[in-house]
């Protein structure tokens, strides 16, 4: 009995000894699985703290960008009005210069309606007016003195200058191929003092601004018609004048705003 008692009571104690061991290894085994996936949940709320830092940058630099673009759209879009505006003002001049120009054509016309049988002739090309003065009514052969005939359609000019301050005049001599006669080295420099002796009249005599005049010679290179005949180089012998705005003037209001 004593021994089934003693039997009993290691055996008691044994279960006693071990049966709360397994539960502390089962529950340490439990603790270390669970302290094993705090450390994978916080691994993982430190990566998305990580990304939602990197999420808040990015919404921030886009924000940012967001504004930068809004200004420069904005910008564009005052250079965009900006030059709209001066294309108007330079197409409501060039409308204005345009009709002032036709105006002026008319007035030179008729102001020269009696000499146009003797060859003289006005014409409005592109915006300028062209005064045509063939060479026997401007200029004896071969010579740069003017004419008296030429100087009365001179001082038509000098009136249409006067009344019209933002008109110039290019004055451009042409020849024929005939060689020039002595005196003069080719006829290039002929068509040249021919235009030169033009403005001299305008400046000197009719008291015309000098920088609103401009003299060129264009000898031979310009012809209207066919050197070979003798009609063909009387067309081609003839000193042009021809009226054009203040293009200076039109620059200024294309770039007013």
């Amino acid at each position: 009995m004593k021994q089934v008692f003693f039997a009993l009571a290691i055996g008691t104690c044994f279960l006693a000894s071990c049966g709360p061991g397994k539960k502390l290894q089962n529950a340490n085994a439990q603790i270390e699985k669970l302290n094993g996936q705090v450390v994978t949940l916080n691994n993982k709320v430190s990566e998305l703290n990580t990304k939602e830092t990197a999420c808040e940058s990015q919404v921030a630099q886009l924000k940012t960008e967001n504004i930068k673009y809004g200004k420069e759209a904005e910008d564009c879009r005052k250079a965009k009005e900006a030059v709209s505006r001066r294309l108007d003002n330079l197409n409501n001049a060039l409308a204005e210069r345009g009709t002032s120009m036709k105006e002026i054509m008319k007035r030179a016309e008729t102001a020269l309606q009696s000499f146009k049988d003797a060859g003289a002739e006005v014409t409005y090309k592109n915006g300028l007016v062209h005064i045509s003065m063939p060479d026997g009514m401007a200029f004896a052969s071969g010579s740069t003195k003017m004419s008296d005939q030429g100087r009365q359609i001179i001082s038509v000019v000098a009136d249409v200058l006067h009344d019209n301050p933002g008109v110039s005049a290019i004055i451009v001599g042409n020849t024929d191929t005939i060689p020039v006669a002595k005196g003069y080295k080719d006829n290039w420099s002929l068509s040249t003092e021919r235009a030169n002796a033009v403005v001299r009249v305008l400046r000197d005599t009719y008291q015309v601004p000098p920088s609103r005049l401009t003299a060129a010679g264009r000898g031979k290179y310009n012809p209207l018609a066919d050197n070979s005949t003798k009609e063909g180089r009387a067309m081609n012998r003839r000193t042009e004048i021809i009226l054009n705005p203040d293009l200076s003037r039109l620059w200024q209001l294309s770039e007013n705003p």
